[in-house]
């Protein structure tokens, strides 16, 4: 039997005013019977925005909203670790995105460039709803709920999940718990404070077992990854005088390292956590091929640097200890840039 919990969200921060969680539930609650409603998160989805989302979507369906679709930008492909979550069969393509929704949700989406070709229903007929937590969020929509003070855009869900008056049951739960372990690195990053933890324990008594979460999510990787990694980590570079002494190790993997392994480009995204324990290094990076001449970046910060300022001012964001960007040309072209703009940031 699935458990269900209600309760006052536990982890919410003082980032959203209450017009703003009012006009929200309006929205929600203002839909006709056969309103569509699209829901949308970043491209390369992580488990935040996914779990966020698909969370939120159940949510929507539990209170009898039927014509509901949830989607993100680029090729249809759910990374492995987030195979089996709840509410996949939400999901279509982003070609089949209602074209015209009468309530757009964004999950997770600090820039409109973060959704591709579905950025153009932000100019539709209908209400958008942005639900985020990036401290460097760029403004879009019509309803933002944004708070920098949360761990993860989950806690903004389940915040609005409250408010409409729906218990989480456990597959809504499941959902929201990995996208809370994701995005505090399973409670280790610095957002985890006491409320974390309590949303966290509201979310496990509906029955989640999270010793099987973690391992679906953490602690299975192809062997295949194994064997790319060891490669990219390989040809890591340690500059311990860069960043004002503070040290910068970074490395990168193409997508001739991914065919060579017959790897998804998903499993890189887990490549930035052993670049980021280096002890003689304040900064990591890892920038990860997407295409000719294009990177995905990350960079990460120990606490001495604002990575989200480098990030911001090469078009991308994120937060103070954790950002990205789209770079351009080489490895070594991209690093020059970051670089460049770590030469310019004070350290705090």
């Amino acid at each position: 039997m699935t458990d269900t919990v209600a309760g006052p969200s536990l982890a919410a921060g003082p980032g959203i005013a209450e017009d703003d969680w009012a006009a929200a539930v309006a929205a929600v609650r203002g839909l006709a019977p056969d309103a569509r409603v699209q829901l949308v998160c970043h491209v390369n989805p992580d488990g935040d925005a996914l779990g966020s989302m698909l969370g939120f979507g159940l949510g929507l369906r539990a209170l009898g909203v039927r014509e509901l679709r949830a989607s993100f930008p680029g090729p249809f492909d759910v990374p492995g670790p987030f195979a089996g979550m709840p509410g996949l069969e939400l999901l279509v393509p982003e070609a089949e995105a209602y074209a015209e929704p009468d309530l757009l949700l964004v999950f997770d989406v600090a820039a409109e460039s973060r959704m591709g070709p579905l950025a153009a229903r932000l100019a539709g007929p209908g209400t958008c709803v942005v639900l985020d937590h990036h401290a460097t969020n760029t403004g879009f929509g019509d309803v933002r709920l944004v708070d920098p003070f949360a761990a993860a855009t989950s806690v903004v869900a389940v915040e609005l999940l409250d408010r409409l008056g729906v218990p989480l049951d456990r597959e809504i739960a499941e959902c929201l718990y990995i996208a809370l372990t994701t995005d505090t690195g399973s409670f280790r990053f610095d957002m985890t404070t006491p409320r974390v933890h309590e949303l966290a324990a509201r979310l496990l008594a509906t029955g989640l077992r999270p010793g099987d979460i973690s391992r679906r999510v953490f602690d299975t990787r192809p062997f295949g990854a194994t064997k790319l990694f060891a490669d990219a980590l390989a040809r890591a570079e340690l500059e311990p005088g860069a960043v004002g002494g503070l040290g910068l190790v970074w490395t990168y993997a193409t997508l001739d390292d991914l065919a060579r392994h017959g790897q998804q480009p998903y499993v890189l995204d887990a490549l930035i956590d052993p670049v980021r324990c280096v002890a003689e290094a304040d900064v990591s990076v890892v920038v990860k091929q997407t295409g000719p001449e294009e990177w995905a970046v990350s960079l990460r910060s120990k606490g001495a640097v604002d990575v989200s300022a480098v990030a911001m001012a090469l078009g991308g964001g994120g937060h103070r200890l954790a950002a990205g960007f789209t770079g351009h040309g080489t490895p070594d072209d991209v690093m020059a840039t970051v670089r460049a703009q770590l030469d310019q940031r004070s350290v705090t």
